[in-house]
């Protein structure tokens, strides 16, 4: 019996329940991976308990050398990996690596240009209720009604009505590569720092799947859970010029002691999507994602843009009647995790949408191919077809729980019996 078993029964089974989970649903959504078994090592690891304000070699507190080894190996990687001339590695979150990258930009009352969160953005892009809507005057830009991608026209019409101190490029459901030399000349025009959020397409980055913002922009962030296949965090990375203020905007402006074994587990993801088998993976979650949005296209679903250039899908319900809450809650009883999501122009409320966000990193993690996509995208296809119909989602899950079975999410585990066998 483990310690946490021993002494806190009720944490223990809440976790075991949620492996269980893991295990047996298909992950759909576009945001979530599954970590190698070296980054849960190093997460769960001693290196929690150590206080280490400041950075390597510049600490508050005694007692840092080895987790200064950890957080310049993850610094020295990151630039590796992305060409950066510096990199914090420090931010505990996404919404909080954005925050720290305009604090270095700007300073509140500036001038902020994102992407709508009802087009593909993100809250922390200025959006009212966050406080980068709060603390900045925000203005929005978004997509075209016709096809679904950036309206860069658009872009370069509020930026010069505007005069943004941030423009901010990056989305959170935009199937599309970004043109980051457009958003750099039209940042330059107007005499605005370019701040990039890559969260969900740094792995294709790395992969060199995506172009990369890192020539274009002032600052770029990411969070490291996504594509990156890494623990759950964020980075920041600029140019030399902005180092100093950059990292004196994370410590000690927004935070206090950094979370060293997260550090050391994002050390850890660096080292890995620098060998050349990150990029193979990177490819096949393109691949997956492509020949999935295919299924559905061809079972009568619509695609946002019509497609997908990365790892997401943004599907369109409004022509079926549907919602994305009611097409959410249909797809788990099948054992299929989504997630609702707003699309460009949507009628519906926030909590409600006429969409789903899916991606295909977590599936692909666990080593299924195209095949398995056209498999999931006819599962899918019959659920969403027939949402309250009890005896389609009880079959379907019958097969998801049988596909899932030959696909253990870690190294150590066996393939269970009676499971197909793995795709190559």
């Amino acid at each position: 019996m483990s310690h946490l078993q021993s002494q806190d029964p009720e944490v223990a089974k809440a976790i075991a329940a949620e492996r269980g989970r893991q295990g047996s649903f298909l992950e759909l959504i576009a945001s979530e991976n599954f970590v190698s078994d070296a980054v849960l090592e190093a997460q769960g690891s001693v290196l929690t308990n150590k206080y280490a304000e400041g950075l390597p070699g510049k600490r508050y507190y005694g007692g840092c050398e080895f987790v200064d080894v950890a957080e310049n190996l993850a610094r020295d990687r990151v630039k590796q990996l992305f060409g950066a001339d510096h990199a914090n590695v420090q931010p505990h979150s996404g919404a909080s690596a954005n925050l720290g990258a305009y604090f270095a930009a700007s300073e509140p009352g500036d001038v902020l240009l994102g992407m709508s969160l009802a087009h593909g953005g993100h809250l922390t892009h200025g959006h009212a209720v966050s406080v980068s809507g709060k603390l900045w005057k925000a203005y929005q830009y978004g997509v075209r009604a016709e096809d679904g991608r950036i309206d860069y026209d658009e872009v370069e019409r509020l930026a010069k009505e505007h005069r943004p101190r941030m423009l901010v490029a990056g989305a959170s459901a935009y199937p599309r590569q970004i043109d980051f030399p457009r958003f750099a000349a039209i940042a330059k025009e107007v005499g605005a720092m370019l701040m990039v959020d890559m969260a969900h397409i740094a792995g294709l980055v790395a992969a060199g799947l995506h172009p990369s913002p890192v020539p274009y922009a002032d600052f770029v962030m990411s969070t490291t859970h996504k594509t990156l296949r890494g623990p759950r965090g964020g980075i920041i990375l600029c140019r030399a010029e902005h180092a100093e203020r950059l990292d004196k905007s994370i410590f000690p402006g927004m935070q206090g002691g950094p979370l060293m074994h997260v550090i050391a587990a994002k050390a850890v993801c660096f080292g890995e999507a620098l060998t050349p088998g990150f990029k193979a993976y990177q490819q096949r979650v393109v691949d997956n994602a492509r020949v999935l949005g295919e299924t559905l296209v061809a079972n009568g679903y619509d695609l946002v843009s019509g497609g997908t250039d990365n790892h997401l899908l943004l599907v369109d319900l409004r022509k079926r009647g549907m919602t994305g809450k009611v097409a959410e809650e249909a797809l788990h009883k099948a054992e299929m995790t989504v997630n609702k999501n707003a699309v460009p122009n949507d009628p519906q409320k926030p909590w409600v949408t006429s969409g789903i966000r899916i991606g295909t990193p977590a599936l692909t993690t666990r080593g299924m191919g195209t095949d398995e996509m056209k498999l999931i995208g006819g599962w899918m296809a019959r659920v969403l077809d027939k949402p309250g119909d009890e005896a389609v989602a009880k079959e379907v899950r019958s097969q998801v729980l049988e596909l899932t079975a030959g696909y253990p999410l870690f190294s150590w585990e066996p393939v269970r019996r009676g499971a197909p066998a793995r795709a190559s």
